[in-house]
């Protein structure tokens, strides 16, 4: 059976009739009713076909359907009486048309159809039957209470003639699939019947009903409201979608956002979320609210562009005085709903002149104020608008909208303490990370940190290191874990290097001390495990005088070197285990550098994330040093930007790079001495006529005296062979003696008698600094002298 155009259908007269009384369409129902054909009619006012010529009271502009008896004129002359069913049909951006319908062949009454009979004996809610032509062939009394019209008047009529809303196509489109595959279909809808005030939601079921030789005759369409169903079904989908959405991050403002935006337009037109201002109570929501209340704004959503009807903007600092929604809800911990049905609404704005105008412009009629609370503390407030959706807020509406708020409460309370402590956690990252570092003769260098974008500040750290005769140690390391703990015992761990780094250990006896200490913090924080407490270091010592460099690693990532004339390459070193191991050897491994080359030292952070391992990220840092720089901090920036181009990462992120640089062997003097008190004087002698040629005699005097008491110390209880060393560079010169006794030298108080005992005190007086460290052949006694001080 091939489809007809519900319009050509012969057995319903149809006509169109645009808003200037005209005729425009004419069907053959139309000409079988009157006998005029659509050439003669079409064009010419619909009033000529009216008998008596009185026109029947048009309807309004806001009218959408008109029901009544005409009396027509038929073509040879004589009247018909006709009941006529016309409703608006609205056309894109067109004036809209009327259709007006009339039943030609209404079919038998009900009691006489046993089709129809049986159908609404057997039916226990609102039914219409249609035959296999999709014309109406009757229906109960419950569902011409749902139209609205008298039920021998829809006798004969098709769906979409009792009404030009889109759910009459759409249903008579599902009846016409039942109709050829004779199986049941449903279809749900929203629609305010005659006389409701708000849309319902309803599943109407449409069944085939068939004659007994199985062929389809009709269908059967009941109708069953099922808005309570729908509408819990929408809360329960609301409270879901919270819970799913709101709290996706960390961070306030966000969360806030996500409220707003998860309840617009489900719950309302208009929601913002007002938080009490940190900064007033010295970063902690107020204890106790009293008005008036300061709200900052923290987010706002609207089915609007831009957010009208708000008038505090996003960030805005507004204050609410006692008898606003805000303050009340916030004081008795309520929420508090106003609306023009209850006539409370401008009571309750009335201390604000400027919200109670734009109330009024925007048509605002309902508000409901909600207090976030969460964990016995009160946040702030959310504040819910209805202007566009027609009716006020419920009881349940108010169940739901604090459902949702106390989730979003909880998260926005979890982002508040994440964030204080991520605040905490990066004051005391960057009080214990080096402000700054120390210019030095062998190294230039420069650094970033990058803290985790979400799982909070961690240990990593770097530190550049300046060691006696014109040494440095350059180090990263990075602590397992995050937050203050991390940050803390990082701050434990770089003071602990700084301090054995002083005292002149190879780096793998520095990383050997580092990992007691380490197994020892593990052990003080009560963890069952020593290795609950980790961490994992780079620890390099580079002698620009030599051009040798040291280094060890305890499970740190490899550094890159990147020399001056070619490309960049991963340095092989023994790994070694992690700190926090415990009882497992560190191994070094010594190279030399050219003075110009790069050391690039980094966390795991830099190169590792969810989208790329660790050999991905090491072949984009070398991609990224490869190319010239003008200085380290561009390549500190490029770098950053090839591996972070997002600004951000998952983990910590620290990045040292170190050039190096050579001391000439010009400002470099070496002696041998002999084990003979009687030559110390020669010696002197020597060391001035080197500073002459170096130009620095003004430091002349207390090198003597410096060289004096350290070559006679020597001497008098060192073994030989006995070695002295002269360094300078522009700021710094710096006396060495060396021998073969392991035996380290102390500074004691010498008594008003004593004939010895003050040579080291003199020569802690008159320098910078002094010391010794140990060497594989002995021990060298140093002390630094400030060139620019002397001058």
């Amino acid at each position: 059976m091939s489809p007809v155009n519900p319009f050509d259908d012969a057995a319903t007269a149809r006509v169109v009739v645009d808003d200037s009384g005209t005729l425009r369409e004419w069907n053959e129902g139309a000409r079988l009713l009157l006998g005029h054909v659509a050439a003669d009619v079409v064009g010419r006012p619909a009033a000529a076909l009216l008998a008596d010529g009185t026109e029947p009271t048009p309807p309004g502009r806001d009218d959408h359907q008109w029901s009544g008896t005409l009396e027509l004129r038929h073509r040879d002359g004589h009247t018909v009486s006709v009941w006529v069913l016309a409703h608006r049909r609205p056309q894109d951006g067109r004036p809209d048309t009327w259709l007006a319908v009339a039943a030609l062949e209404a079919g038998p009454e009900p009691a006489d159809d046993p089709l129809v009979s049986a159908a609404l004996t057997q039916s226990p809610c609102a039914m219409m039957i249609f035959d296999d032509r999709l014309l109406l062939r009757g229906v109960n009394d419950a569902m011409a209470q749902l139209v609205g019209l008298p039920q021998h008047r829809l006798r004969g009529l098709r769906a979409t003639d009792i009404s030009s809303r889109r759910q009459n196509s759409e249903l008579e489109r599902h009846m016409r699939r039942v109709l050829e595959s004779g199986r049941r279909s449903d279809m749900q809808t929203h629609l305010r019947a005659v006389g409701e005030s708000r849309a319902h939601a309803w599943n109407a079921r449409i069944a085939p009903l068939t004659a007994p030789d199985g062929r389809v005759i009709g269908v059967c369409v009941s109708a069953h409201d099922f808005t309570e169903q729908h509408l819990a079904r929408e809360r329960l989908q609301l409270v879901n979608e919270a819970s799913v959405r709101i709290g996706s991050t960390l961070d306030v403002t966000r969360t806030a956002q996500e409220l707003a935006e998860v309840c617009v337009p489900a719950l309302a037109d208009l929601v913002t979320v007002d938080l009490l201002d940190p900064r007033e109570n010295g970063g902690e929501p107020a204890t106790v609210v009293e008005p008036p209340v300061a709200l900052r704004r923290t987010a706002q959503q609207s089915v609007t562009r831009g957010h009208p009807p708000a008038v505090a903007e996003t960030g805005e600092l507004d204050v609410y005085p006692a008898g606003s929604p805000q303050a009340e809800c916030l004081l008795s911990g309520q929420a508090i709903v106003a609306s023009e049905t209850f006539g409370d609404l401008e009571h309750w704005l009335d201390w604000d002149p400027v919200r109670l105008r734009r109330v009024r412009e925007f048509g605002v009629h309902s508000l409901m104020s909600v207090p976030l609370q969460a964990r016995g503390t009160t946040l702030g407030v959310a504040v819910f608008t209805r202007f566009r959706r027609p009716y006020p807020f419920t009881h349940d509406d108010v169940l739901l909208a604090e459902e949702v708020t106390a989730r979003a409460a909880v998260c926005i309370d979890n982002a508040r303490r994440y964030s204080r402590e991520r605040e905490a956690t990066l004051t005391l990252q960057r009080s214990l990370l080096p402000r700054w570092l120390p210019p030095t003769a062998a190294v230039e260098a420069a650094s970033r940190y990058l803290p985790a974008a979400r799982a909070g500040v961690g240990g990593d750290w770097f530190d550049v290191i300046p060691l006696s005769g014109m040494r440095v140690a350059v180090v990263v390391g990075d602590v397992v874990g995050h937050g203050i703990q991390a940050s803390a015992t990082m701050g434990r761990l770089r003071t602990a290097v700084r301090t054995l780094a002083d005292i002149d250990l190879t780096p793998e006896e520095l990383l050997t001390h580092l990992d007691d200490l380490v197994v020892r913090l593990s052990e003080e924080s009560g963890e069952d495990s020593a290795g609950e407490v980790g961490a994992t270091c780079l620890y390099a010592v580079y002698d620009p005088v030599s051009r040798q460099c040291a280094l060890a690693r305890a499970g740190h990532p490899a550094p890159l070197l990147v020399p001056p004339d070619g490309p960049p390459r991963l340095l092989e070193l023994p790994s070694g285990p992690p700190l926090g191991v415990g009882g497992l050897p560190f191994e070094s491994a010594e190279l030399e550098l050219r003075e110009g080359s790069v050391l690039a030292l980094y966390t795991d952070g830099l190169i590792e994330s969810r989208d790329r391992d660790a050999d991905a990220g090491q072949s984009l840092l070398r991609e990224a040093l490869s190319a010239p720089a003008d200085s380290l901090d561009v390549a500190c920036d490029r770098v950053l930007r090839t591996l972070l181009p997002s600004g951000s990462a998952a983990d910590d992120v620290a990045l040292l790079l170190a050039r190096t640089r050579g001391l000439p062997a010009g400002q470099v003097a070496t002696w041998d001495i002999p084990a003979d008190p009687s030559l110390v004087a020669p010696v002197r002698k020597q060391v001035l006529e080197q500073l002459s040629t170096w130009g620095l005699l003004e430091a002349s005097f207390t090198a003597e005296l410096v060289v004096s008491e350290l070559v006679t110390n020597a001497i008098r209880y060192g073994s030989p062979p006995i070695r002295l060393r002269l360094i300078h560079d522009a700021a710094t010169l710096i006396c060495e003696v060396s021998d073969t006794s392991h035996t380290a030298p102390h500074l004691r108080r010498a008594k008003t008698w004593d004939e010895g005992g003050r040579g080291l005190l003199l020569v802690a007086q008159l320098t910078q600094r002094w010391g010794s460290r140990h060497t594989t052949d002995g021990k060298t006694i140093w002390a630094e002298l400030g060139l620019l001080d002397e001058e």
